[in-house]
């Protein structure tokens, strides 16, 4: 009907939504129909025959009628982009010339894995007489190059919370996601020196950052945090899951249950708490970025003694597989960078001798680099990451080749 909105997009349609059009039908569509169709049957066009006839007038094409369903599911129900995939119909009643046809559709049934509709279909005369019934089923198409449109980051805002990016990891990730045009919020629990220390830097090179002190394995604390990023820059749209306890090698007759349910608080719920309060704006947006700090353990042979932490990163591994299968009909990438050994004070524990034969086994004959981490992280938050979900990026100089 004129004046009513056209549906924008598939999520929009509801069950019981309905269009229609009005058409008075006329002799000039009665020619144009034969000339499209060929179908010159005399009852339809030659008055001395169909005065012969049960009808006594001229009857006009059924299918003239039903093309004008065709009208509405393509400009209306559900509009551009409708493919008409299958229909019935049942024809009650001649139309005659001059009738005033209202032609609707109504929602039946939404199918949204296939983006499928099942309409009913339906003609009513000016009589308010139901010439013809049917139903259908119309598909809506995505747009490529809309859908390409809808999933750039330069349309969605750049915005990224680092969880523990005050140490070294999380340092050169801020930086780098700042370089790139992102306004940071640097998490922290404890250093807060170095968190400060890297708002500066980054609000001194053009873009804008804050420190937020906060205990991202808590609920409250995500909240939080979560709540900071929104007062300080309205959004978030990249996520980087960075945060972890110094892994505190223990042989495991000494292993504890909570040294393993630290590291499982820290990474794993403190990824789930912060996904859960920024996944309902990230689906509403239809774009998101989501990217966990896992580790080289997971892959190559275990560390001894390092059981808590390597537990801890397996989960994180899972998680992220697990979100980037359910969100990414939304637009929403969630994907994990592994680096191998990386030189940061997490290390430290670790003999030197044991660090320089690792980075003589690594093919690139060195251990990882923060920066070599953060370029990863920049990777997949960018436009050229936006088809790569549900992967581990391995940053580890071929030391394991999963």
């Amino acid at each position: 009907m004129a004046g009513q909105p056209m549906f924008s997009d598939f999520d929009a349609i509801e069950v019981g939504d309905s269009r229609s059009l009005l058409r008075t039908i006329t002799e000039a569509d009665v020619r144009g129909f034969v000339e499209l169709t060929g179908d010159d049957n005399p009852l339809h066009v030659d008055l001395a025959f169909a005065q012969d006839t049960a009808f006594k007038d001229i009857v006009v094409h059924g299918m003239l009628g039903a093309s004008y369903i065709s009208t509405v599911i393509g400009t209306q129900l559900p509009g551009p982009g409708a493919l008409w995939i299958s229909q019935s119909f049942e024809f009650l009643l001649p139309v005659r010339l001059g009738d005033e046809l209202t032609v609707s559709c109504t929602v039946l049934k939404k199918h949204e894995r296939d983006r499928l509709l099942e309409l009913e279909t339906r003609i009513v005369n000016q009589h308010r007489q139901v010439v013809l019934t049917g139903t259908g089923k119309v598909k809506l198409m995505i747009r490529k190059l809309a859908e390409r449109e809808k999933a750039s980051s330069t349309m969605a805002p750049r915005v990224a919370i680092v969880t523990g990016g005050g140490g070294g990891i999380g340092k050169a990730i801020c930086l780098r996601l700042a370089k790139d045009g992102h306004d940071v919020i640097v998490n922290y629990h404890r250093n807060e020196e170095s968190a400060r220390h890297i708002v500066s830097e980054i609000n001194a090179g053009g873009t804008r950052a804050i420190a937020v002190q906060a205990d991202v394995s808590s609920n409250a604390g995500a909240q939080a945090l979560y709540g900071a990023a929104i007062d300080a820059f309205g959004s978030v749209s990249v996520l980087v899951n960075n945060a972890s306890p110094r892994i505190a090698p223990k042989p495991f007759p000494v292993t504890q249950w909570s040294d393993i349910q630290h590291h499982l608080d820290v990474q794993v719920k403190g990824a789930l708490e912060l996904s859960q309060v920024c996944l309902p704006a990230m689906q509403a947006r239809q774009h998101g970025r989501i990217i966990s700090i896992a580790s080289q353990v997971t892959y190559g042979p275990p560390s001894i003694a390092w059981t808590g932490y390597a537990i801890a990163k397996a989960a994180l591994t899972m998680l992220s597989r697990y979100l980037a299968a359910e969100f990414g009909p939304s637009g929403i990438t969630v994907n994990c960078v592994a680096p191998g050994m990386t030189d940061t004070v997490l290390i430290g524990d670790i003999p030197e001798k044991v660090q320089l034969i690792t980075a003589r086994q690594t093919p690139l004959r060195r251990l990882a680099t923060p920066q070599d981490v953060a370029s990863a992280v920049a990777y997949l938050a960018s436009d050229d990451g936006a088809f790569v979900t549900g992967q581990t990026l391995h940053v580890n100089g071929g030391g394991v080749m999963p």
